[in-house]
């Protein structure tokens, strides 16, 4: 398979920094899995992932002008679709019901405390609607 941004390609993992894993590639190409492309979770230590001589299937995600490779090790795992459309569209409309109630309950205690300012000012200025 050819070198190409998108493929997923095997490689074998030849060395390990503090961010990332170097992965070297048909072709006798090489690239950098950066830390936060390891895997799905936090990683802190890629060590806790990756050995030297790993086989490992990466994603290619882009080649910069000066021929540096950047892969992807989760992106390259395919993942089944969690939620159909149904169910997406009911959370959805709850989404929207509850951030209407948010906003309604924020306007109504925005007021509330715009009136309260205003009182209190108007009756330390003297101003008209003071109290007397």
């Amino acid at each position: 398979m050819s070198i190409e941004v998108g493929n997923k390609l095997k490689g074998k993992v030849t060395g390990i920094k503090k961010f990332g894993a170097f992965v070297e590639l048909p072709e006798g190409k090489s690239g950098l899995v950066h830390i936060s492309e390891v895997a799905d979770n936090y990683v802190e230590n890629v060590e806790d992932h990756l050995s030297v001589g790993d086989e490992v299937e990466v994603k290619l995600l882009s080649i910069a002008d000066d021929g540096k490779i950047s892969l992807s090790i989760k992106k390259a795992k395919d993942r089944p679709r969690r939620h159909n459309r149904r169910s997406h569209h009911r959370s959805s409309q709850n989404k929207e019901a509850d951030f209407e109630k948010k906003l309604s309950n924020f306007l109504k205690d925005s007021e509330d405390k715009l009136t309260t300012i205003k009182r209190q000012t108007e009756s330390r200025r003297g101003g008209r609607g003071a109290r007397r």
